[in-house]
């Protein structure tokens, strides 16, 4: 038989703990996100929702995303147990400069659209992170601001080659006297992917107040009025353009560019150059040849070619036979500390981050770009831990298998053909 009692006070007093009430809503929200998919979530109740697509759509079937998120789910980790983890580093050098965990905020273009506060909200938590903040030619912070706001911090601007060589040249120009250290030289769009979610939400610089948008905007509030009492959203690099995002590439962005170019760049700018955009193993080996510093394999999120190669799965061969010669990074699909190690172990020197950090921007302002970065902070060391890893530095293959999915029909070779 149970003995039974009725409970005295004293018993229950060590039971009953209450949390704090938080007044704050907005931290109230952050907390309770505990993954990048909760800041997404976050995200799309709160933005209207042609910023929000325009945010985590992709061109055409949004195919070539939701392929490079599967490559990292179908991984399987390989864990060392009985190491020594009470401490990991998680600090490399990256392109010449340090960065305390092996990521750095990608370029994304018109940020304030997302949220109020855009780059400036992510230059402060990139510095408070110890991390680097890339700064995209069509952002809506200038590089002047971004270098104000973030004195301490790393900072990379990346560069599209316009039509107007002169333009390009005064952006490298004002990039160098502000004390960027890396240029990111964008490369894959000659000219714009078909990004549907935008043509059939009418996305347009400034956003357009029409029956449709001011009835997607009664249910956020919040959004709509940051954006009527702040300065008027423009690019910082681009004065006077009304107009669709395709439009605007399609005007601004040079078809005619060639590995020639790439000369002329490496002539006008001291520091590190980094090619973004790389999807094969040919275009690799050709500018390692040329001597740029860094190669960032990545289909533009895939906004721009659908059906475009998966980073991830290119990521090892290139690393092989180009990894001794030039640092290679990674972007599109990172949703996770997880991802970012993997790619880490698979020869990546760094990672790009954009749609992650961008849900916390829209969740939340700088609040939520923190709260993002600390979501994938705490998931990098934990992984590294739960792999008996105790130094960036020693990931690697061992560390990862890639599984057997979307993989190349038998006989093809994706490295020999390419």
């Amino acid at each position: 038989m149970t003995r039974r009692q009725v409970p005295r006070p004293r018993q229950l007093a060590p039971l009953l703990r209450f949390k704090r009430w938080e007044p704050s809503g907005k931290r109230r929200r952050l907390a309770a996100a505990l993954t990048i998919s909760d800041l997404r979530a976050i995200a799309k109740r709160r933005t209207p929702t042609a910023p929000f697509d325009y945010t985590d759509g992709a061109a055409e079937g949004e195919l070539s995303l939701a392929r490079a998120r599967r490559a990292f789910t179908n991984i399987e980790f390989h864990p060392n147990i009985l190491r020594d983890v009470s401490t990991v580093t998680t600090a490399r050098t990256v392109l010449g400069g340090p960065s305390a965990f092996p990521f750095a905020i990608a370029p994304t273009g018109f940020t304030r659209m997302m949220h109020h506060e855009g780059e400036v909200a992510g230059a402060r938590a990139a510095a408070e992170f110890g991390i680097p903040f890339s700064l995209s030619t069509m952002g809506t912070a200038s590089i002047e601001e971004v270098a104000a706001v973030q004195p301490a911090g790393r900072r990379w601007f990346q560069l599209y080659l316009w039509t107007a060589r002169e333009q390009s040249l005064e952006l490298i120009r004002r990039a160098r006297a502000a004390n960027f250290d890396v240029l990111l030289v964008t490369v894959d769009v000659p000219v714009a992917g078909a990004r549907l979610r935008d043509k059939r939400n009418g996305m347009s610089i400034p956003p357009a107040l029409t029956p449709r948008t001011v009835l997607n905007a009664i249910p956020r509030p919040a959004w709509w009025l940051n954006f009527l009492t702040t300065p008027p959203l423009e690019f910082a690099s681009l004065s006077n353009w009304e107009g669709t995002v395709a439009d605007l590439i399609d005007r601004m962005f040079d078809p005619t560019v060639t590995f020639d170019d790439l000369r002329w760049i490496r002539q006008e700018w001291p520091g590190k150059l980094v090619i973004k955009g790389v999807q094969s193993l040919e275009d690799a080996k050709r500018l390692t040849d040329l001597g740029v510093d860094g190669i960032v394999l990545s289909n533009h999120g895939g906004r721009q070619l659908d059906r475009a190669p998966i980073p991830f799965h290119l990521l090892p061969i290139v690393n092989r036979e180009v990894g001794r010669d030039v640092e290679l990074l990674i972007d599109t699909g990172i949703m996770s500390g997880a991802d970012i190690v993997a790619a880490i172990a698979m020869g990546a020197r760094s990672t790009l981050v954009g749609r992650a950090y961008l849900y916390g921007l829209m969740a939340g302002g700088y609040d939520g770009v923190v709260r993002s970065l600390e979501i994938l902070t705490d998931e990098i060391t934990r992984t590294m831990r739960l792999l008996g890893v105790a130094h960036v530095d020693e990931l690697s293959e061992r560390h990862v298998t890639q599984l057997m999915d979307l993989a190349p029909r038998s006989g093809f070779d994706l490295g020999s053909a390419r």
